[in-house]
């Protein structure tokens, strides 16, 4: 088998702060990105989003861009403060019209918008009243949600509520290595329930909302947590690794519960959050439509007394380590559309993000050779087939990413997308990757 169903969809994922630049442009409030990659030293290349890609400007070339390579659907992220600048009250009709023009140009061209409220662009405004850590933000997210739906909801029917809550509050709140650039297990962990409460009054207000004609669902990024050895402290790291990453926001989405092993571990560890009665009541009463997968390898994970939490991963070294430091592993994506469909009876699935970068050479004349993309994207688009034959509804894909964009903490130098991105004359070209994607989209399959 290696054709797709006639209704699979082949698409490509970015974020509003990855590619949109114009940051201080339109009445466009600055977000917690803004923010840390300003304060100096927080970016490995000393770079900031200020530019990106200049999406905000140049979104008629990458749409025609997409429509060019066939794609089904586009995966992107709305910017928060570029429709209310301070995260509630005034809206900004400069940032709530470009987002109009950009979701009829795909519709005109027959590529179907999957929106997240929530890349990880928190208006600082509402980080200066104590960001996510602050339960009141979750409700703020909600009124936002709900005046997204309003706006674009005659138009959208694929939302996402959150884009991995994990890695915003474990790198954000954790290792403060993202914005907003924290160093606390309390706040971390208070922050992770808070975004999970608001998700699922975002659920709640779309059920509510003048056009909820389509599906609703949460993006997480999942991971098999592989034991570092045979060992039973090693095994047990293993385990309270997978509740920390996988669990702690699988059990409640799902489940309406938290995990009990990890409930333990953190009132032991003193970063249990604050869970008031009702609160995973919500969760339970507003199921989600889909799940989002984002999936990039697996973690082998061992005992460690000196971290935080008692465990710790063990990084991988050779020479199949990507620039991020991570090494490819297929076959965990497996491991995961299985675990999800037998324990979680998630009812539909889509891989929202899978993608590999390395510090390729500067575009200057021919195409770049990035085979190494290609066996990656192959070697996980044949999972998927495998995941299907085996029954699982599994019933999209978007490559992350689209365009070579601002990385986060890394800046400019990884290189994940299907185009080239020239960060100073903006000429977006084609990588070789980008031609085979249009051909696998083309004939549905691999060949």
């Amino acid at each position: 088998m290696n054709q797709f169903p006639k209704n699979f969809v082949f698409g490509a994922a970015t974020a509003a702060y990855q590619i949109e630049g114009a940051s201080d442009l339109s009445l466009r409030g600055p977000s917690i990105w803004d923010t840390f990659t300003h304060r100096g030293g927080t970016i490995k290349d000393g770079t900031t989003g200020d530019s990106a890609c200049d999406h905000y400007h140049r979104y008629r070339e990458d749409v025609h861009h997409m429509a060019g390579i066939g794609l089904g659907g586009y995966r992107f992220s709305l910017s928060w403060p570029r429709i209310l600048p301070d995260g509630t009250g005034f809206s900004n009709q400069a940032g709530i019209d470009f987002y109009d023009r950009l979701i009829d140009l795909l519709l005109e061209q027959g590529i179907v918008p999957y929106v997240t409220l929530y890349h990880w662009d928190l208006p600082q405004a509402l980080q200066d009243k104590g960001g996510w850590a602050n339960r009141d933000t979750a409700r703020y997210f909600a009124d936002y949600a709900a005046k997204a739906f309003t706006l674009y909801g005659d138009r959208i029917r694929h939302w996402v509520t959150f884009n991995e809550p994990w890695v915003a509050t474990t790198y954000g709140c954790i290792e403060g290595i993202h914005a907003p650039g924290i160093q606390d297990l309390s706040y971390a962990f208070q922050s992770a329930h808070n975004m999970l409460l608001g998700h699922a009054m975002a659920v709640s207000a779309y059920r509510d909302s003048p056009s909820p004609q389509g599906e609703i669902g949460i993006v997480l990024n999942l991971h098999p947590c592989h034991s570092a050895s045979e060992s039973e402290k090693d095994q047990l790291a293993a385990t309270y690794h997978d509740g920390f990453l996988n669990r702690w926001f699988l059990d409640p989405v799902f489940k309406g519960e938290y995990p009990e092993d990890m409930m333990r571990l953190y009132e032991e560890k003193g970063c249990m959050p604050e869970v008031l009665e009702g609160d995973l009541s919500l969760l339970k009463d507003n199921p989600v439509d889909f799940l989002g997968i984002n999936y990039y390898f697996r973690f082998i994970v061992q005992h460690d007394d000196a971290a935080p939490l008692g465990f710790s991963e063990v990084k991988p070294t050779g020479d199949q380590v990507t620039i991020c430091g991570w090494r490819p592993y297929p076959e965990g994506l497996l491991e995961i559309l299985e675990r999800v469909h037998h324990s979680y009876r998630v009812p539909k699935i889509l891989i929202t993000e899978n993608g590999i970068a390395h510090q390729e050479q500067p575009h200057v004349h021919g195409q770049i050779e990035d085979d190494y993309r290609i066996d990656y994207i192959a070697a996980h688009l044949e999972v998927c087939l495998r995941a299907i034959a085996k029954g699982i509804l599994v019933s999209g894909y978007f490559i992350w990413s689209l365009l070579d964009n601002f990385e986060w903490a890394d800046g400019y130098i990884p290189r994940y997308g299907l185009i080239h991105t020239d960060h100073t004359t903006f000429i977006r070209s084609w990588k070789k990757s980008a031609y085979w994607y249009r051909d696998v989209i083309e004939r549905r399959g691999l060949s």
